[in-house]
């Protein structure tokens, strides 16, 4: 199957029209919805509009919406005409060809599918001596046809050429339609397609539409069932986006049309349509990178070196620095910054094909970064985040790989038994999260677990797991709503890296003893523990004593501590998974976000 053609509808993006055109130009998109409200606002001609979108390689696919037209009396019929002749002219001047109509809210209007087709009918006539046609929707909210099928059976009634159906997938799923039924329906009366996902909610559907809809991929909807059908049938027009969104109304256009463009690749693989190459195996991490000023650093490798680790190397001509115990590796790269800060950086996953890890990244509208290279050295291919973190794709073991670019200082010892990197978790700024999580659908191939909202200290927070096939490269998640002024949390935009380990109450034992940072968490917490969970004494007594924490699934235990933070932001985790704990010990996070707290709070004397 042959790439399709991709639209986008404006009132999917942010800024003015031309701000929305370009964007969807830049993104990759091969025409665009106008929605009416855009080009009202515009200050350009609708001919102007036109052009603008030629010159940009754009074809206008729809106009939309014209509201509240069907069954309704014959003055009322009259006056739709007329304004309908008016927006036929608007069309003509854009160069678009397909008007959209929407189910009648109207209280003029009446339950009568006869008079509804034949009026849609006149309309078509009208379109087709234009040059023009109709594509009726059906609002999932519509006073009498708020279905496709009962759309469908007016369109058919009504049987003109110029007539046809708009499918949406928002106003199909969101009323739990069956969409096996559109393969019924003759391919050339399926006009055009919109496509929407959304997370479930239970609300009014009308408020769910105009505020919560998503990108594909990135809410819960069965994207890949239902456009299947629609090609199943015969559609051959675009795939096209329709989004109304609070936040991606908000957010800058450019990056959003992005996202969007990508969100169309990855539902498109899912159909069986080549647009790149699969997505290579992952085998966890290669390393990950914190990014820190020179006393920050310090205490990195402090802290770091308490948790067992060795330093075992230096770069060949940059200021970053190599530990390791067990399969983990972290790499500590010294700025010349002289603020109290550190961050993650960078990760590097283990692909089993980095080539064409980078390959597929390009693919999905994200472009490998320019990096700067020392003569001899590792020709690693990045691409960046939603967030900024870089993303390397790696095969250590390599003769050529990423670790010939560093000088080797010492062998590293036995340690605490720490293994491995067994996730990191970046806090995303709320406008960003579900970009987060379709970047690493797309990019990375991950595949994301189900959304946890918790009570924090300063809010809730959503947390989201995404995972590779065998859990071998884990990614949490982590969103939080906008906080401004003086009132907000003494730690902005936490990040950490969590290290498997063979046993943590061992390993915390050893670092009480030796006084290393580890995060004191208070007995209240173990008090609601003992009440919860019902803990032998002796084990509370001990989890209380090293301050770890403990949860518990149908799957089996996790234990696993913190370290106070280093610089603002940045803290690092043991944790051991007992049987086949699936989580992150969310359930956790507000005890160790207050602790942070009060660290942060203790430190700057306040």
């Amino acid at each position: 199957m042959s790439e399709p053609r991709r639209s986008i509808a404006t009132v999917c993006l942010s800024g003015t029209l031309e701000d929305k055109l370009a964007a969807a130009a830049a993104a990759g998109f091969n025409g665009v919805e106008i929605f009416e409200n855009d080009l009202i606002a515009s200050a350009a001609s609708p001919a102007d509009i036109g052009a603008r979108c030629r010159d940009l390689g754009l074809s206008v696919d729809l106009y939309q919406p014209f509201r509240d037209f069907e069954a309704v009396p014959p003055a009322r019929l009259r006056e739709n005409l007329r304004r309908a002749e008016r927006k036929f002219d608007v069309m003509e001047q854009l160069g678009a060809d397909l008007v959209l109509v929407c189910s009648t809210v109207s209280p003029d209007a009446v339950d009568d599918d006869e008079l509804a087709a034949e009026q849609l009918r006149a309309l078509a006539e009208r379109a087709e001596a234009r040059g023009m046609r109709v594509a009726y929707e059906a609002l999932a909210w519509g006073r009498f046809v708020n279905t496709y099928e009962h759309s469908w059976r007016i369109v058919r009634r009504a049987d003109h050429p110029a007539l046809g159906l708009c499918l949406d997938s928002f106003h199909v799923l969101s009323r739990d339609g069956d969409p096996s039924l559109i393969r019924t329906i003759p391919g050339e009366k399926l006009f055009f397609l919109q496509l929407a996902d959304a997370p479930k909610l239970d609300m009014d559907v009308l408020q769910w539409s105009r505020h919560h809809r998503l990108f594909p991929g990135q809410g819960s909807f069965d994207l890949k069932t239902f456009a299947g059908n629609v090609l199943e049938a015969g559609y051959t027009g675009p795939l096209s986006l329709e989004v109304f969104n609070d936040v991606f109304r908000q957010a800058d256009p450019k990056p959003a049309a992005v996202d969007a463009m990508r969100s169309l690749r990855l539902l498109e693989e899912q159909l069986g349509i080549p647009v790149a190459e699969p997505a290579p195996d992952l085998d966890g991490y290669a390393f990950t990178e914190l990014v820190a000023d020179p006393a920050t650093a310090a205490r990195l490798a402090e802290g770091l070196a308490a948790l067992g680790f060795t330093e075992t190397g230096e770069h060949r001509s940059k200021p970053v620095r190599r530990w390791e115990q067990g399969g983990a590796r972290v790499l500590i790269n010294t700025t010349a910054s002289t603020s109290d800060t550190a961050e993650i950086g960078a990760l590097a996953v283990e692909s089993s094909d980095p080539l064409r890890s980078a390959r597929r990244a390009e693919a999905m509208s994200s472009p490998i970064l320019p990096r700067e290279r020392g003569p001899q050295e590792a020709g690693l291919a990045s691409v960046a985040a939603p967030d900024g973190t870089g993303v390397f794709f790696c095969d250590t073991a390599a003769p050529d790989g990423w670790l010939s670019d560093f000088r080797d200082t010492t062998t590293a010892g036995r340690g605490l038994g720490v293994t491995g990197i067994d996730h990191v978790s970046l806090t995303q700024p709320f406008d960003h999260f579900d970009e987060a999580a379709l970047f690493c659908r797309s990019v990375l191939g991950l595949e994301p677990e189900g959304i946890t909202e918790y009570a924090a200290p300063f809010g809730m927070v959503r947390n989201r797991g995404m995972v590779d096939a065998t859990c071998s490269v884990r990614l949490a998640l982590n969103g939080t709503l906008v906080r401004r002024g003086e009132w907000a949390p003494a730690v902005r935009d936490p990040q950490h890296i969590a290290f498997t380990c063979t046993d943590v109450i061992l390993a915390a034992e050893h670092l009480r003893a030796s006084g290393a940072p580890v995060l004191p968490i208070p007995d209240n917490y173990y008090d609601d523990l003992d009440a919860r969970f019902g803990l032998r004494p002796e084990l509370l007594e001990t989890l209380r004593r090293c301050s770890v924490l403990y949860d518990r699934d149908a799957g089996g235990e996790f234990l696993h501590l913190f370290t106070e933070l280093f610089g603002s932001r940045v803290f690092l985790e043991l944790v051991q998974r007992v049987g086949d704990y699936a989580g992150y010990g969310v359930a956790n996070a507000p005890v160790r976000m207050a602790a942070h707290r009060r660290q942060r709070m203790t430190a700057s004397g306040r």
